[in-house]
């Protein structure tokens, strides 16, 4: 809880900053009490409203050691056990091999990484305070304090100016914010997606709200609730929405539209109550999704020989199947299979199917073929549309196959480029590589990846 403090206190500094003008450019850096000498050209500086800082000079002072490596533009920061990754120019670090997103990304300027300052107290569990007056920023690695407190979210520096959002519930049909009093909040409904919206003025969450409740300040002030036997809520947001004037915003996530009631008590209790007497609660009509899943090849065709001669066409129709028994138990989901024996249709017949039925899915089943060495799971998709698609069943299959991830690349595939919905073509694995080929011919490998492929499928349409 200690490090959640630090870092909302960080983020309450990178929002009051961008105000600052050209100040940003006498920035001075005083770590543990002692200010920082920079080398002769390196500075803080407030790039795009963010505050950047030379992370060699800080890193070292910290008894971290700094690698460079000119080719690649990566510079490598360890201590210990710890080993930090970033490429000048893009937006994402690692952390010991696991991928963190930076809110700036890292730039060189006069020989001299310079990293978002966010980052610095992420990775290296900083505590961070400013001084407006002297333009100071205060580094601390130990509990002390170097410099005067971090003002509140709302920048102006003086908790008695904010209203303190304490906390947040949903009970029953009530969404309940406790406040600090004097709020003076207002209501209003959104569509498409369905919600309720409280925006609170002139507010900010207050610590005791930080200690209690989900708030990840990784890249925003937010959280959520997830509403469990309420029908009709699906979950409650919440968000430091504004900074000027500092507002907090909280929504609440319908599954259809609802009126509500709203009230605020002189002890700050904020109320808003559904409205289930106003006869607009009566769950729409929700239409299926459909999904065509596509046995690749048949009948006359084989599709790719085995290494020990099993065809392709055998292992497509069985996972198509496997997977169209997962899909029947979906209450939400219409399957329809392009074939479900041992037939042929050609590419624009199976384009066709899915055209005619309006599907909201395609998804082609292979096995690939190549060198005998070659081995692993790829998924293809060819338009914009169907990439999120690609992405997120690629991810479940690759998990389920367990064989090596080929990633997913685009195609130009007749199914995925003629159809008109989001569509793909999955390459389980090589029938050219005889582990593979045993592995896609195991009936639990192929119940296995028939599970994942649902998974995914069930993910990509929300469910």
């Amino acid at each position: 809880m200690k490090k959640l403090k630090v870092l909302v206190a960080l983020l309450c500094f990178m929002w009051i900053f961008p105000g600052l003008g050209q100040a940003a450019a006498d920035i001075k850096i005083v770590l543990d009490g002692s200010q920082l000498s920079l080398p002769s050209g390196v500075k803080a500086e407030n790039i795009n409203s963010k505050v950047m800082i030379p992370i060699r000079v800080v890193s070292e002072k910290l008894g971290y050691s700094v690698g460079w490596e000119q080719k690649t533009k990566t510079v490598t920061i360890k201590q210990d056990q710890t080993v930090i990754k970033m490429v000048a120019g893009k937006k994402t670090a690692t952390v010991n091999g696991s991928t963190v997103n930076l809110d700036a990304a890292p730039i060189i300027k006069n020989g001299t990484t310079l990293v978002p300052i966010r980052f610095v107290g992420e990775t290296m569990g900083l505590q961070v305070s400013w001084n407006n007056q002297t333009k100071t920023v205060y580094l601390n690695s130990n509990s002390g304090s170097g410099g005067s407190e971090i003002p509140p979210a709302g920048g102006n520096g003086n908790d008695s100016n904010l209203i303190q959002v304490n906390g947040i519930s949903f009970t029953d049909s009530k969404l309940m914010i406790a406040t600090s009093g004097g709020a003076a909040p207002t209501a209003f409904k959104m569509s498409a997606p369905d919600r309720i919206v409280v925006d609170i003025p002139n507010a900010e969450f207050s610590s005791l709200f930080a200690d209690t409740q989900a708030l990840d300040i990784t890249k925003s002030i937010a959280g959520q609730i997830v509403v469990d036997g309420y029908e009709g809520v699906e979950k409650v947001r919440y968000a430091l929405f504004s900074n000027d004037p500092s507002t907090v915003r909280v929504v609440i996530d319908l599954s259809y539209a609802m009126n509500y009631k709203m009230t605020s008590s002189n002890a700050g209790l904020i109320t808003v109550t559904l409205d289930t007497d106003s006869g607009t609660t009566t769950p729409p009509t929700t239409k299926k999704k459909t999904v065509v899943i596509d046995a690749g090849h048949g009948d006359q065709d084989p599709g790719a020989i085995g290494v020990t001669g099993k065809y392709e066409k055998n292992f497509t129709l069985t996972m198509a199947l496997k997977i169209e028994q997962l899909l029947k138990k979906e209450p939400g989901i219409n399957v329809i299979t392009t074939r479900d024996d041992d037939t042929f249709l050609t590419l624009s017949e199976r384009v066709k199917v899915a055209n005619n039925a309006k599907a909201d899915v395609f998804l082609s089943i292979h096995a690939n073929a190549g060198p005998a060495s070659a081995t692993g799971s790829e998924t293809y998709y060819n338009r914009s549309n169907s990439k999120s698609l690609a992405n997120t069943v690629h991810k479940y299959m690759v998990q389920a196959a367990g064989l090596r991830d080929r990633g997913v690349k685009t195609g130009n595939f007749a199914v995925i480029r003629d159809t008109t919905m989001p569509a793909i073509l999955l390459e389980v694995g090589f029938l050219s590589n005889k582990n593979d080929e045993a592995a896609l011919f195991n009936t639990t490998f192929q119940n296995r990846v028939a599970e994942g492929v649902v998974k995914g499928i069930k993910e990509y349409l929300g469910m």
